[in-house]
């Protein structure tokens, strides 16, 4: 019983940390704005880079980060003997998926947060942090040709399960756990459900662009 209620306890602060809502915060303290009510309306880092620049930006996207990597990377070994679960990776799993549920739905902000995108990027570090430096590449380069960050966090996601089977052979790597596998599995349709609106608006030609990092773009010429 008091197994359970540590685990419990560990969940519960990984989602408290998680729901600490950053980009919202800086939004008050760099121009008294509610971050949610300018540009798309999330609260996330690009959107911050949208509305207030790039330094409280990188510092949002730092922050969110850390928010998912600290749980699954600290927390969950700190505390792994004190719960029930024999296997540390489903303990990680469910500390840093608990970060990333409070960002997503953060108790401090009426259950209204961001994508979950820079804090799941935290807990794929933890887990995963050989993997994560090819979906990195992989965003990269899909914002660079298309401009939609949106589209990059799909696409990304969407590689993971396959990268992690593929990658470890490839590399000299041991095989990712089953657990890990599996979690792998589901992250594409968290960030597909979270994304829901931006695949919309993508489809309706409305989605929010981000041209100046489409380096390779050609820009028209007006002719006289």
């Amino acid at each position: 019983m008091i197994d359970h209620f540590y685990l419990l306890l560990l969940i519960l602060t990984s989602y408290l940390l998680g729901s600490v809502p950053t980009s919202i915060i800086i939004g008050k303290i760099v121009r008294g704005i509610d971050i949610r009510d300018y540009g798309s309306g999330n609260a996330g880092g690009t959107n911050v880079f949208r509305v207030l620049g790039l330094k409280p930006a990188l510092f949002v996207i730092f922050v969110d980060v850390f928010k998912g990597w600290f749980p699954a990377s600290v927390l969950a070994r700190i505390f792994f003997e004190t719960q029930s679960i024999p296997d540390l990776g489903v303990v990680q799993i469910l500390c840093g998926f608990s970060a990333v549920l409070g960002h997503t739905y953060t108790i401090f902000s009426r259950f209204k947060g961001g994508k979950g995108v820079g804090t799941l990027g935290g807990v794929m570090i933890a887990l995963f942090p050989s993997v994560f430096l090819f979906c990195l590449v992989i965003a990269i380069a899909t914002i660079v040709l298309t401009g939609y960050v949106s589209l990059a966090s799909i696409i990304s996601s969407c590689s993971l399960p396959i990268l992690l089977i593929l990658l470890p052979p490839f590399l000299g790597l041991s095989p990712a756990p089953l657990s890990i596998i599996i979690f792998s599995l589901l992250v594409p349709w968290f960030i597909i459900f979270t994304h829901r609106t931006n695949i919309q608006q993508l489809r309706n030609g409305k989605e929010n662009q981000f041209k100046k990092a489409m380096i390779f773009k050609k820009e028209k010429i007006n002719e006289k």
